[in-house]
């Protein structure tokens, strides 16, 4: 068999906190989300719905990305992914501009639905490849969706997770940060410490190393889920999977 590749041990990690939800929701450019989800949904033996953008054979929506936000609005999805060219340790994410707002040293596409999803879908999670001081922020710049609000403001939705290409993140909603749950094979606390831009809490003790898929995991992802992630992430499954 051959050597595990990070890709699939970020996949496994995320398929873990995806167990036993009825409906999960992936947008575009996000194929190790998506992965993670058809990972999910085979494990479910077919009880879970999943919602890949993009995809003809895994998409239940006839009106584009439209229809998230009705699913959402009406509590039928229960996780969904965000990103953000900056992420900070309020779990606040920018996806609009770096630097000054008026002159800015950088724009993006813009928030599109984030802060509305962020709001409402109960389990979110974040997901940044680069972990570098530059992407995981003291503050953010400009918050495209904050990451916590008031006691008065209804939010059934909020941060679940953050997982990196180094490490993952829990959620402490009460203190309002991150909590570092376990680091990545080939990945240690120094170099965490480092590289990310705000604090965090470390539990005590010896920190987990995030597991790696087991046997029968690997010969899923590599086989029923790679040649269904293969429908809209041709290049990627290509690299990854061989497929």
């Amino acid at each position: 068999m051959r050597n595990i590749l990070p890709e699939e041990v970020l996949i496994s990690a995320i398929a873990n906190n995806l167990d036993g939800l009825r409906h999960v929701a992936v947008g575009a450019s996000s194929p190790i989300p998506g992965a993670a989800s058809l990972l999910a949904r085979a494990r479910s033996k077919g009880s879970m719905r999943i919602s890949l953008l993009g995809s003809e054979d895994n998409n239940f929506f006839t009106d584009g990305a439209k229809e998230i936000f009705d699913v959402a609005g009406e509590g039928r999805m229960d996780a969904f992914f965000l990103s953000g060219a900056q992420i900070d340790g309020e779990a606040n994410i920018n996806l609009v501009s770096i630097g000054d707002y008026k002159k800015p040293k950088a724009r993006f596409p813009g928030s599109f639905g984030s802060g509305y999803l962020y709001y409402l879908v109960p389990r979110v999670i974040l997901f940044r490849l680069e972990h570098t001081p530059r992407t995981l922020v003291k503050k953010v710049d400009f918050i495209s969706a904050p990451g916590f609000s008031d006691k008065n403001v209804y939010r059934p939705g909020g941060p679940f997770k953050l997982i990196t290409d180094r490490c993952l993140f829990d959620v402490d909603k009460k203190r309002r940060c991150f909590r570092l749950q376990s680091i990545h094979p080939g990945h240690t606390l120094e170099e965490i410490y480092k590289q990310t831009g705000f604090n965090f809490d470390v539990p005590n003790g010896q920190l987990p190393v995030t597991p790696i898929p087991d046997a029968d995991t690997l010969a899923m992802l590599r086989g029923s889920v790679a040649e269904e992630l293969s429908e809209i992430y041709p290049a990627f499954t290509a690299r990854i999977f061989d497929v």
